[in-house]
């Protein structure tokens, strides 16, 4: 029998040779942060680690401390030991105070840190609990783990450093975007920067009307999930949900994914007038967290596809004659709107906004050309982010491939 080798499939052209396995016990130190009391905690910012400290949750909770209790002068690798997140590792360099429910292991042999980082998140530990899974320095000291020489540990450790080096510019260009475009609508819906027309001219005053007057309602549907599928169906459902987690401000079906309604329920009954049009917003019309109740979406495109307004929501059709189409979307999030709704939601654990007290939210709205091109200019915006966002997700299904060729 020929004796399969132990490389990755995936190598830097400079390397050769089997990788080395062992029990990660046998490489790390393994050891454990534990509480730090408040004894041992200062108030005072100094070169120390800074530490959360929850002992009396009504009191000190959201209290930093700081602690150079449990420190490491040496580089280390940290792994979660507990919670959501168990299992997950960072490399730390220089000096590092671990907190409590984290593992730390220090390497015995000459190592970089950082590849240790990125073989120990490829490792699939599993802990069977009833309750919080917990991983404990005994169990993480059984798990194998395969590595390269200490040079090609390095290159490895640099190629990935650079890829997440690159997720995180993505990631803070993103961020930066999303904090401009939400200055800006601030500085337009409070009319501090308006727009011009065509030739330089200024544009007629804003006007102030009620929702009701330049809205009307139309009815929806209550199917719930277990009613909607994902492969085949006539008419498409936009479910609550799907507004709280995943649909833009300009809903284009062509680059949305909504469910179908089941082709046996008895959708026949439903009126034509009650099918959403292009220019129609849809409100999420409750939800646990009182700043996401009455989240919009707008219908910009529906390419011909028949589209209806479901469970816990609120459709609402405008006036043409007085609303652009695309203009409706971005209003309904300015924070004069949003303020308004957040203020009319009722409930204790759920908060909901009724289609009748939404008809009473004040707008403010400039005339047509100028809602379309305040629409046009943020949608510009939008279209950035999200092209931000893709290239977030196609770094990242990169990495992964990658993770998967290039660890044993």
């Amino acid at each position: 029998m020929v004796k399969q080798k132990n490389i990755p499939q995936l190598r830097f052209p400079e390397f050769e040779g089997d990788w080395e396995t062992n029990k990660i016990g046998k490489i790390f130190s393994i050891s454990a942060g534990g509480d730090i009391s408040k004894e041992n905690v200062s108030s005072t910012k100094t070169d120390i680690f800074k530490y959360p400290i929850y002992a009396n949750a009504e009191k000190d909770k959201g209290f930093y401390a700081y602690s150079n209790i449990f420190k490491f002068d040496k580089d280390v690798v940290t792994i979660a030991g507990r919670g959501v997140n168990m299992g997950i590792a960072h490399a730390r360099k220089d000096k590092f105070y671990p907190i409590v429910r984290l593992l730390v292991l220090e390497p015995t042999i000459e190592s970089s840190v950082v590849f240790w980082e990125y073989a120990i998140n490829k490792l699939n530990f599993y802990v069977e609990s009833t309750g919080v899974p917990q991983l404990t320095a005994p169990q993480i000291s059984t798990y194998k783990i395969s590595f390269p020489t200490l040079p090609e540990q390095q290159k490895i450790a640099s190629f990935f450093t650079a890829i997440d080096q690159k997720i995180s510019q993505l990631k803070r260009k993103k961020t930066l975007l999303e904090q401009y475009k939400k200055g800006v609508m601030q500085k337009i819906f409070s009319q501090q920067f308006r727009f011009k027309d065509d030739n330089g001219q200024e544009f007629p005053k804003w006007e102030k009307k009620k929702f009701g007057d330049v809205y009307s309602f139309k009815n929806n549907n209550s199917y719930p999930r277990e009613s909607l599928n994902y492969e085949k169906g006539s008419v498409k459902n936009i479910h609550y949900g799907d507004i709280h987690t995943k649909l833009n401000t300009w809903f284009d079906i062509t680059k949305e994914e909504i469910p179908y309604i089941n082709e046996n329920l008895p959708i026949e009954r439903i009126s034509l007038d009650n099918y959403c049009k292009e220019g129609d917003l849809v409100f999420a019309d409750a939800s646990e967290d009182l700043t996401d109740v009455g989240k919009s979406i707008e219908l910009v495109n529906l390419n011909n596809e028949k589209v209806l307004s479901g469970l816990h929501t609120i459709l609402a059709r405008p006036d043409l004659s007085k609303m652009a189409i695309g203009f409706g979307g971005y209003l309904a999030k300015s924070i004069a709107v949003r303020k308004q709704i957040m203020k009319e939601a009722q409930g204790s654990k759920v908060s909901s906004i009724s289609a009748k007290k939404l008809s009473g939210v004040q707008l403010n709205i400039p005339n047509q050309e100028e809602q379309t091109k305040i629409a046009n200019f943020l949608s510009a915006i939008d279209d950035k982010i999200n092209h931000t966002e893709k290239q977030m997700e196609k770094a990242e299904v990169w990495k992964k491939g990658l993770m998967q060729q290039m660890f044993v």
